[in-house]
């Protein structure tokens, strides 16, 4: 195989260097009923010859010793994600072959490639043959629709429901809101208005339309549109999902409207009482926390657990958090205490406002039992308690012990980073001129290796020789974890290469 591709021009030796069968092909070929050689002999001759005539190129594919199936269509059709014209003249060869099943999902694939392509004639040719074989589908449609209002094609995204409908897809508003939906998501919400708009002749938007409308335009931050979009709702006679409030009243509170976001949920308890969610109580109380209203959040929690509701961890923890930067110490343990299971988010809450509060003593007593009662730390658990430790510019003192400038500085060179380690030095010798800022986060990711789990264990060593017990437990468990995550991984390699010589 190494032989046959360095006898290819460098150019496409590099673009099908990709195509090459990895050392557990073999098992996947078993599962795929693929050849990974067929499939590299069939791309490369796509690749070669795709301005060959069509004789020609059907010729060199016929000669391949391989059995076409729907599953070799998508494998190739996966090698050439960006390139419209090899998998096309590759769907042209199938067409010649009489027992070739084609179906929605290779012809979904063959639309998604050419879409990428952004070779808009050709994409509708493929829109038009699949609509007149009645083989689209859902997929189709988000397929449609966002490539074509991507390119501001609109009259053509109206066209196709036309086109379907002529084909025996009807005009449904659920196929409506699921494309209004795509486009929202990705945030073509002019598009999907306009798209709203022509078909309501045909296609009578409802609730949930104006609702992916109303979102849409929030998520752009458009309000005047998405308030258009409200009132025209309302004068139509519908009712505005619960998302859809909850959408203007997260724009609002961005907006920095606390006033205008506060009345919308005030409308929401008198209209809607029974529809309130536990998304909605976050929302609200997590705002008012950021907002420094600790007392009317607490108040909106008690509402929200007197009518029944589950304590959702993500709120408490924004509730904690508010009340620990306003020095408000018991009531925050107080609900922490009446939360049976508390995870990441309450901790994180906990600990943050006590870093705050300059606790870092206490915050680090938190983390330790957070690790007894199961609740394992995430990365961003260990950079707060560094900076909280250390200060986000990183300890400076004369301790050679305890000094990060060094520690970083040396980890930095063992591990071949001079560069890194060059400028960190220059920023930190401009003391007077840039504030240099410790990367904890960079740090932590250097050493998430062999040669990190040995630096751990010397740098807890002498942390609990200078007496900085809390920083060494903070290491030493960060060591820890990598130990196991490099132990796994090396499970993993030994147990692919004792497969690899089964094989």
């Amino acid at each position: 195989m190494q032989a046959a591709l360095a006898k290819l021009p460098k150019p496409l030796a590099s673009v099908l260097f990709h195509l090459r069968p990895s050392t557990t092909s073999a098992a996947t070929a078993t599962a795929t009923a693929v050849d990974p050689s067929h499939l590299l002999r069939v791309s490369t001759i796509l690749y070669q010859q795709q301005d060959s005539s069509d004789s020609r190129l059907h010729a060199a594919l016929r000669s391949c010793p391989c059995r076409l199936t729907p599953e070799f269509f998508l494998r190739v059709c996966n090698n050439f994600p960006l390139s419209w014209r090899p998998v096309h003249r590759f769907y042209q060869f199938t067409l010649t072959l009489p027992d070739f099943p084609h179906s929605s999902l290779t012809l979904n694939k063959l639309a998604d490639v050419v879409s990428k392509s952004r070779n808009v004639a050709l994409f509708w040719e493929v829109l038009q043959d699949m609509a007149r074989r009645r083989l689209a589908n859902e997929k189709t449609f988000r397929i449609a629709l966002k490539t074509l209002a991507q390119v501001r094609e609109l009259k053509k995204c109206v066209g196709f429901f036309h086109l379907m409908n002529e084909n025996g897809w009807g005009y449904r508003v659920e196929t409506l809101n699921m494309v209004v939906e795509c486009l929202c998501r990705d945030r073509l919400v002019e598009e999907a208005k306009y798209v709203v708009f022509q078909l309501k002749d045909v296609v009578r938007p409802d609730g949930v339309t104006y609702g992916w409308l109303i979102r849409g335009f929030c998520d752009v931050d458009d309000l005047i549109e998405a308030s258009k979009v409200w009132n025209l709702m309302v004068d139509e006679g519908l009712e505005p999902e619960v998302w859809a409030f909850e959408a203007m009243m997260e724009r609002f509170f961005k907006s920095n409207r606390y006033d205008e976001a506060m009345k919308i949920f005030g409308m929401m308890r008198m209209r809607m009482l029974d529809r309130l969610g536990v998304s909605t109580y976050r929302l609200v109380i997590s705002w008012m926390c950021e907002r420094g209203r600790v007392t009317e959040a607490y108040m909106v929690f008690e509402e929200m657990l007197k009518r029944g509701f589950e304590t959702d961890t993500s709120t408490v923890g924004s509730l904690v958090y508010a009340l620990l930067v306003r020095g408000r110490v018991g009531e925050a343990y107080k609900i922490v205490e009446g939360i049976e299971r508390p995870d990441i988010h309450v901790y994180h809450g906990l600990i943050k406002g006590l870093l705050k509060l300059k606790r870092a003593s206490e915050a680090t007593d938190v983390f330790r039992e957070m690790i007894r009662r199961g609740c394992e730390p995430i990365m961003h658990t260990y950079i707060m308690l560094l900076q909280g430790h250390l200060g986000k510019q990183g300890r400076k003192g004369p301790d050679t012990l305890a000094n990060f400038d060094s520690i970083f500085v040396g980890g930095l060179v063992k591990a071949g980073k001079s560069l890194e380690a060059t400028k960190y030095v220059e920023r930190t010798l401009n003391r007077g001129l840039e504030v240099p800022r410790f990367d904890y986060n960079r740090f932590l990711h250097y050493y998430s290796s062999e040669d990190g789990i040995l630096m751990f264990e010397e740098a807890n060593k002498r942390l609990r020789e200078a007496g900085m017990i809390d920083l060494a437990d903070i290491l030493e468990r960060y060591g820890e974890k990598m130990a196991t995550r490099e132990r796994r991984r090396n499970r993993a390699a030994e147990s692919c290469e004792e497969l690899n010589e089964g094989e």
